[in-house]
């Protein structure tokens, strides 16, 4: 694979990365921008976040992810880790055909093999970027990579300029920085720089440190390196110690100009620091910090959403800015005084972040008119296939609610946009239960309009329905997690499952929805194994 051409550099990236964090951007001229800097957000989930065990995402699920983050508005997408898999490179080079705005990067390691499957993978995008990444800590250099400092940086150095033979914006990471050597640091940052590294980034990749001192070392570096003045200085924080969205701060205060986090704070371990975070901080607290980002953050709540779902891990309901109780309000106090203002208790507005109430709510008398302008109020406009999909799933619900919400249905579409293909669909089912008898189900599955019955026993009645399930199906699972929380309010909520079940040796997640807890169970538990069909299986 022989090197191409330099791709160029989007012009605000450009200048941006010449005034480093002096703060004189050309950004949009209204009374909150005045004298701030713009901070780009390097959006990470589906790299670092797709790391969590069982979180893993095919092509067609990066590319919906992608798309959504391109309406959102993040600056970077890092689409995933090109040389780890054929699967990995396929999906990175799809977004880069397909999705267009965000600057696309492929991470590589310091190694020639890495960095050319990035650049396969990212050559079609519009404003493509290889990620080089090489461990600069002692304990790394010893343990992991067997290397001295010397040979290191020289790895190192050599990595960048065979990146930059392929494309113009190179960003390069010193693993474990944040346990790194200061000295070294410095001699490390000046030399990719001088290679032709376009952003350099700061990791705190086992989330070690702490606020001041994060700070205080990415001011330190901005002093000790002159290169830094000229290309985009990054971080990358890390939520073992839960300091993860702190530190990003912190590095912003002390110039860093672009952060790198993960939708939900998702990512290996503890997380990564929170994209929704992040962005929420530098708005509400526009003044402290004189910095903005460019997200469009009433696209924030959905995007959450679907990364949740594609990714089977739920948001824990005290979630901040996203979290189910994030906006509620039970205190009696509380409500009174939200009820006179809402600046009492609340500092971000539910709308800011993509929350709509609707007082007006759908019913099964409800028409496809109806269905379709409710969807467009809340931003859907699902093509027609979708639509009918969306439509008799919505009649599904709604013979058995006596009111669709809004939330009701950003969980249907939600559900109907992340499907996969059907090896076997559910049709119904019956549970013979009590406290004094051994639970019974009897479900009734679909295979290419083939109908499928069976029954069986089990410890409760989600239990015999897994087992009815498995017996179907043809396929043993080890249900790993299991998840079970109400979407919407009140007797006849939308139960939401969640499951991620060992097929195979495999993890698979799924996902099911319905005002029956057990149909919700049946139809997540049911999700995963066609997903396992899906992959091969």
């Amino acid at each position: 694979m022989g090197p191409a051409g330099p791709c160029e550099l989007r012009a605000d990236f450009r200048e941006n990365a010449a005034q480093g964090a002096n703060g004189n951007q050309n950004s949009k001229p209204n009374k909150d921008r005045i004298m701030s800097r713009r901070i780009f957000i390097f959006d990470t989930t589906l790299r670092d976040g797709e790391q969590v065990p069982g979180a893993k995402l095919n092509k067609r699920q990066k590319i919906e992810i992608a798309q959504q983050l391109a309406r959102l508005g993040v600056d970077v997408i890092e689409g995933g880790f090109p040389c780890s898999s054929p699967e990995d490179l396929l999906a990175v080079k799809a977004i880069s055909q397909q999705v267009k705005g965000p600057v696309v990067a492929g991470l590589a390691r310091a190694v020639n093999q890495d960095i050319d499957a990035a650049w396969e993978a990212v050559r079609d995008a519009e404003r493509p970027r290889i990620h080089v990444f090489l461990g600069s800590s002692d304990i790394h250099l010893q343990r992991k990579l067997r290397r001295d400092r010397a040979t290191a940086l020289e790895m190192a150095v050599e990595a960048v300029k065979y990146a930059k033979r392929y494309c113009e914006d190179i960003e390069y990471s010193t693993e474990d920085a944040s346990r790194t050597d200061f000295e070294y640091l410095c001699r490390v940052m000046d030399a990719v720089i001088k290679a032709g590294a376009t952003v350099v980034n700061v990791p705190d990749t086992v989330g070690y440190a702490v606020p001041d001192e994060f700070g205080e070392v990415i001011r330190r570096l901005k002093e000790r390196v002159p290169g830094l003045d000229h290309v985009t200085l990054s971080v990358h924080c890390h939520n073992d110690l839960g300091l993860a969205v702190a530190n990003s701060l912190a590095a912003i205060r002390n110039g860093a100009n672009q952060v790198e986090c993960t939708v939900n704070g998702v990512g290996e371990r503890a997380g990564n620091a929170s994209l929704e975070e992040i962005v929420m901080i530098l708005k509400t607290r526009h003044a402290t910090y004189e910095a903005h980002s460019e997200i469009r953050t009433e696209e924030i709540y959905r995007t959450s959403r679907m990364v949740s779902r594609l990714m089977n891990i739920p948001v824990q309901p005290n979630k901040a800015v996203v979290g189910s109780n994030a906006f509620a309000h039970s205190s009696g106090i509380h409500q009174d005084g939200i009820l006179k203002d809402r600046r009492t208790y609340e500092i971000m507005k539910p709308e800011d972040v993509g929350i709509r109430q609707h007082k007006i709510v759908l019913t099964a008398r409800s028409g496809r008119a109806a269905l379709k302008h409710r969807l467009s109020e809340l931003g859907y406009k699902p093509e027609q296939e979708l639509f009918e999909r969306i439509y008799s799933r919505f009649l599904n619900v709604a013979d058995r609610k006596k009111e669709i919400s809004s939330q009701d249905l950003n969980a249907i579409v939600e559900i109907e946009m992340t499907k996969v293909p059907e090896t076997f669909s559910f049709h119904s089912m019956q549970i013979m239960s009590g406290n004094t008898m051994v639970p019974l189900a009897s479900v009734t599955l679909l295979k290419e309009s083939v109908t499928l019955t069976d029954a069986a026993t089990g410890n409760g009645p989600v239990d015999a329905v897994f087992k009815v399930i498995e017996r179907i199906v043809g396929q043993h699972g080890i249900l790993r997690d299991y998840d079970l929380k109400a979407v919407t309010m009140g007797k006849d909520a939308l139960g939401e499952a969640m499951v991620r079940v060992e097929i195979n040796g495999a993890v698979y997640s799924g996902i099911g929805t319905s005002p029956d807890v057990i149909e919700a169970s049946a139809r997540a538990y049911l999700n995963a194994f066609n997903r396992f069909f899906a992959n091969g299986g």
